[in-house]
């Protein structure tokens, strides 16, 4: 009897999300935001595969850039699992990072079949994936490059397509086709085309392979991309729970696709165009589980439950007489009254009103955002840090109000201010304050002065959540002015 196959997952955590602006921003992007449910998209990614039928999982992998690791390994401790995090130093695309996940996967002198998933996606059918799962780890196992083609239901025009060629071994699977083409976005015309041949699918970005058979196929197509990965992960290390690649060797890595550096290649070989080296065969599977990119505002509508005049409603919304509308409060009532395929999303600090067919157009207003240096368009109100979280709350000429929440055993750095002084007052739980050489507690409606140029450091020995007013005053308020002495998380 045969052993279960070895699957080790792969989420590809990059790209900024920018359509889903302002709930998504540069710095807290939409795989890390709960959208539909209450896991994070990438929760819910990590979370489909696990009970796959007839395979075996190893721990699950996340790649992604290093600013967001704290965030995500709490993700995936809430998950209940520790996984294993992968960090780029800069945003090469998805075939270096796929690259440095299939040099960390054979490290255990395995060679595991890769199931490559963007941590951004929604898929609501999790039986109907786990069953492809398994089907295409059958092929991959063999040697197969197996990506996923959404069956499509319209002509859409904001996604690639794949081309289904002829059956790929109807004694394996018999929905396995050979991939003919990769094709860019179609306008309108050529998408109803494809949709009535009826053999396009459209781009996933789902694949599974070998390890070992990423890397060969990458060697013959992209050498370059290759030996940088590889001097970066030569040149890495283990930091706790994360593995970090060398920085200088991955900064010279070329930025490339999976689709673009080695899956149209292999369509290509396919159609007997010559290349150096045989690679190997390109199967598409089709999948039909309720899959969305959730790329705009427009898409995350088409998943969510809708009432019965196709409103979707969420956080504090009152909507009267209203019809095909998408309305989402963080915090304040957002009212809408007889209005009809509107978007309308409300944060901390920005609102955004769009119809429902512009929604392409946000990442416009982000651009723009970013030209005129606002920090509307990278950060939210609320930034999370490896100790917790603070709140902007108020800010003026000379002062900044925060508010702060520790989690229990979280540390601040041992940091020193050139510019401000800041006022500390406890609202709930227990405060750890080392000021200069002092080290005392604070407890509830208890408060501190740190003058300008002292030394500091705030820490939560509590087992429940530390929260905290801080009132900064000085000549400078920026997240820039620290020197850090000491720091637990190694920034």
């Amino acid at each position: 009897m045969n052993s279960p196959i070895l699957i080790q997952p792969v989420v590809l955590s990059g790209g900024s999300g920018t359509r889903l602006w302002p709930l998504s921003r540069e710095k807290y992007p939409k795989q890390l935001l709960s959208l539909v449910g209450d896991d994070s998209l990438l929760q819910a990614t990590v979370r489909r595969v696990i009970g796959t039928p007839g395979v075996t999982l190893t721990a699950p992998m996340v790649v992604c850039n290093e600013e967001y690791r704290f965030v995500i390994a709490e993700q995936l401790r809430l998950l209940g699992t520790d996984g294993n995090v992968v960090l780029e130093p800069f945003g090469r695309n998805t075939a270096p990072a796929l690259t440095l996940a299939a040099l960390a996967a054979l490290q255990n002198a395995a060679d595991p079949v890769l199931l490559v998933m963007p941590a951004d996606h929604v898929i609501t059918r999790t039986a109907a994936f786990q069953d492809v799962v398994s089907r295409g780890a059958a092929l991959a196992a063999n040697g197969a490059v197996v990506t996923f083609g959404i069956t499509p239901d319209l002509p859409e025009t904001g996604y690639g397509y794949i081309q289904a060629g002829e059956l790929y071994d109807a004694a394996a699977d018999a929905s396995a086709r050979v991939i003919a083409r990769f094709v860019e976005k179609p306008d309108l015309a050529t998408a109803q085309g494809y949709l009535a041949a009826g053999n396009y699918l459209w781009n996933s970005g789902l694949f599974m392979m070998r390890a070992s058979v990423w890397l060969a196929a990458l060697g013959n197509c992209r050498a370059d991309i290759l030996a940088a990965c590889q001097s970066a992960w030569d040149a890495g290390k283990t930091d706790g729970e994360f593995v970090r690649v060398g920085r200088d060797a991955f900064a010279a890595c070329p930025s490339d696709s999976i689709d673009y550096a080695v899956m149209e290649r292999i369509a290509a070989q396919t159609q007997g165009a010559s290349h150096a080296g045989a690679l190997p065969p390109g199967v598409v599977l089709p999948l039909d589980a309720g899959w969305s990119d959730v790329g705009a505002w427009d898409a995350l509508w088409q998943v969510l439950p809708k009432d019965d005049h196709g409103n979707v409603a969420q956080g504090d919304v009152l909507l009267q007489d209203c019809a095909n509308t998408l309305a989402l409060s963080e915090g304040r009532l957002v009212a809408c009254v007889g209005v009809s395929d509107l978007v309308v999303v409300e944060t901390a600090d920005a609102i955004l009103v769009s119809h429902k067919d512009k929604t392409q157009d946000v990442k416009k207003i982000v651009d723009r955002l970013k030209s005129q240096k606002r920090a509307e368009g990278s950060i939210h109100r609320k930034v999370f840090r490896p100790w917790g979280w603070y709140d902007g709350v108020d800010a003026g000429e000379r002062f900044q109000v925060k508010r702060i929440v520790v989690k229990p055993g979280g540390t601040l750095s041992l940091q020193m201010h050139h510019h401000r002084a800041e006022h500390w007052i406890v609202v709930s739980g227990t405060a750890k304050v080392t000021k200069g050489d002092e080290t005392f507690l604070l407890s509830e409606n208890q408060s501190t002065f740190i003058p300008l140029g002292t030394t500091h450091r705030l820490e939560n020995p509590g087992r429940v959540a530390l929260e905290m007013i801080e009132v900064q005053s000085g000549s400078y308020l920026g997240e820039d002015d620290i020197v850090r002495f000491e720091d637990v998380y190694g920034r």
